[in-house]
């Protein structure tokens, strides 16, 4: 489980093929990382298989790539880090479960005069799952939508944000993870099931 509150962007040192999935080696502080953690990266929920002083190793495999902008991961790109959520922790973000719906694209990023405005289209099928004001994670960051259309919404992001993910290197096409928000499933499995049995 998870916030969409970015604790570090990472660097990919190395990527090779193992089987039909991909090992991913990351650049990054994490001091506290350890084997068999879980992280979000670039809101995909991983494991650490292997760790080192500032690199760790994790492993995606065919269903991930499939679904994830992991799958075009080279060395040198950057990406979005966030270790699992503890108990004590405060939600900073909404509940993120790291378990990726969908690739959206950017479709184009508007400066304003404090701020950004990035626009994304998506498949129209998961419009269902969105509401205005309602949250998303894209790469993992929690964020608003403040505009929704048939096949894309748009997020405000502030500098801060900016600075501190990898929203700083995106642009038009650039490809993004997206996992829309867990309650809108749970209430759709609900109506549906209460529809059957009627």
């Amino acid at each position: 489980m998870f916030t969409g509150i970015i604790k570090e962007i990472g660097t990919i040192k190395s990527v090779r093929r193992h089987g039909d999935g991909k090992v991913f080696q990351i650049a990054a502080k994490a001091s506290d990382l350890k084997v068999d953690n879980s992280i979000a990266v670039n809101g995909t929920c991983l494991t650490v298989t292997s760790r080192r002083r500032e690199s760790f190793t994790t492993e995606a495999m065919r269903e991930t790539l499939l679904k994830t902008n992991l799958a075009f991961l080279k060395a040198g790109d950057p990406v979005n880090l966030e270790r699992a959520v503890s108990l004590k922790e405060l939600l900073g973000g909404h509940l993120v479960l790291g378990h990726v719906d969908t690739i959206g694209r950017v479709q184009h990023i508007t400066k304003l005069q404090s701020s950004w405005l990035i626009s994304i289209n998506f498949p129209a099928k998961f419009q269902k799952y969105l509401i205005s004001v309602g949250s998303v994670a894209v790469d993992g960051v929690s964020l608003t939508v403040a505009r929704l259309h048939k096949a894309s919404f748009d997020v405000a992001i502030i500098p801060y944000t900016l600075e501190h993910t990898i929203f700083q290197w995106y642009g038009v096409g650039t490809k993004v993870n997206l996992e829309f928000d867990v309650l809108g499933k749970y209430v759709e499995q609900l109506l549906k099931r209460a529809a059957f049995h009627r």
